[in-house]
């Protein structure tokens, strides 16, 4: 996969970011890096391992679900982007 300007500008406007130049090099050189160690991960050979279910023997602490403290809808919305009366809202991002 290519990390080029044109992805890291795409990746920007998603996330809604303002990036500087200087930004956006760290990001890409990061982007780069991760796919790298992907890449690196896949020349492992796992034929004939199981795989991991649990990382631990340790099972979940559960514990009870019991209501808090919530927000009102106009603290809610407060701080939104983009919003109406009701709901917040969203660029469209996928196309059919």
């Amino acid at each position: 996969m290519q990390i080029d300007r044109d992805l890291i500008l795409k990746l920007e406007m998603l996330a809604q970011l303002e990036l500087s130049e200087d930004e956006r090099g760290h990001l890409q050189k990061d982007l780069e890096n991760i796919i790298e160690m992907v890449d690196k991960l896949q020349e492992v050979d796992t034929n004939g391992l199981e795989p991991l279910v649990h990382l631990g023997s340790r099972s979940a602490i559960i514990r009870k679900d019991e209501p808090g403290t919530q927000l009102s809808r106009s603290e809610a919305l407060a701080n939104a982007t983009i919003k109406d009366e009701l709901y917040f809202l969203v660029p469209k991002v996928i196309e059919k």
